[in-house]
């Protein structure tokens, strides 16, 4: 596990006009980034760490400012950015500190339905994102489609599919994957919103106060559905979370279908970045979708 570094540190010091910190704690949970709780006299901070060519944290500091112009702050909290750095090849950010703590769910899924509810409301009318992303570290491709259907094949299924082993997946089966999909898609009235984009119960948790808290995103513009399908995939999220977000943005029929085919895209990142079990979860889920 890395530290931060004595110029690392300095620099944040230096761009937050502070003096050295009072203390360096190392956060751990995450495979993708190190992480600090950095406390200062008066204030502390929680710092991200990178060391790729990829920028991940750039990225995600992009989608943070863009989540946090659509929420309402009475019930969703999403991280604030404070310092976004450079240094050589690490990528720095740092954010507020928040204190976490269990709790229920109520504002977590109201505060969500009203940031999708919102940003569908100034929506570009157009599905995808204006910027290079990443899903896990995995690419996310930049783009726009006029559909939902295309964005979601184009976009975001065909790339990953793409990444497969040729001898475990052929091309026959994945155009009869893609064929279903449109199948089952054509006749449903897609939401088009703002997404989080990864939010699975390591993404969220609800402040002392009970405001819901989400972060780690991998935005884009998409069906709202992406989202909580997500939410089903390793579990995490009670009851109350779904009856609050259902009640400003209702249950459309088909949903249960929908959840199969917009987590098969998270199945497929997973077996991409990981392999193992997940490749037997992508034959799993190709048997579902196709026989739908």
């Amino acid at each position: 596990m890395e530290n931060l570094s004595h110029i690392e540190v300095s620099e944040i010091c230096h761009h937050l006009g502070m003096s050295y910190p009072k203390s360096i704690k190392q956060i751990y949970g995450g495979n993708i980034h190190n992480s600090w709780e950095i406390e200062f006299k008066k204030k502390k901070f929680f710092i991200k760490r990178n060391k790729r060519q990829k920028k991940l944290l750039k990225f995600e500091e992009y989608c943070l400012r863009k989540l946090q112009e659509n929420i309402n702050d009475e019930n969703l909290t999403i991280p604030k950015v404070i310092l976004y750095l450079e240094l050589l090849d690490v990528e720095l950010l740092v954010m507020e500190w928040i204190d976490m703590q269990n709790s229920d769910q109520k504002k977590l899924g109201k505060g969500l339905g009203e940031m999708h509810l919102k940003s569908n409301e100034s929506n570009p009318k157009k599905y995808g994102y204006p910027v290079e992303g990443f899903i896990g570290i995995t690419k996310q491709e930049r783009g726009w489609e006029n559909n939902w259907i295309d964005c979601f094949i184009n976009l975001r299924i065909e790339p990953q599919l793409s990444i497969l082993r040729h001898v475990f997946l052929d091309i026959k089966t994945k155009n009869k994957i893609k064929e279903k999909i449109k199948s089952e898609l054509i006749s449903h009235q897609p939401m088009n919103a703002l997404v989080h984009g990864d939010l699975w119960s390591g993404n969220k948790g609800t402040e002392q106060n009970g405001k819901g808290v989400i972060f780690d995103p991998a935005s884009w513009w998409a069906d709202s559905e992406v989202d909580i399908a997500m939410t089903r995939l390793f579990g995490g999220f009670n009851i109350e979370f779904y009856e609050e977000y259902h009640k400003i943005i209702p249950l459309k029929k088909g949903f249960e279908k929908r959840v199969i085919i917009y987590n098969f895209y998270h199945i497929l990142n997973h077996a991409n970045m990981f392999g193992g079990s997940y490749m037997r979860q992508v034959q799993d889920y190709i048997k579902r979708i196709i026989t739908l």
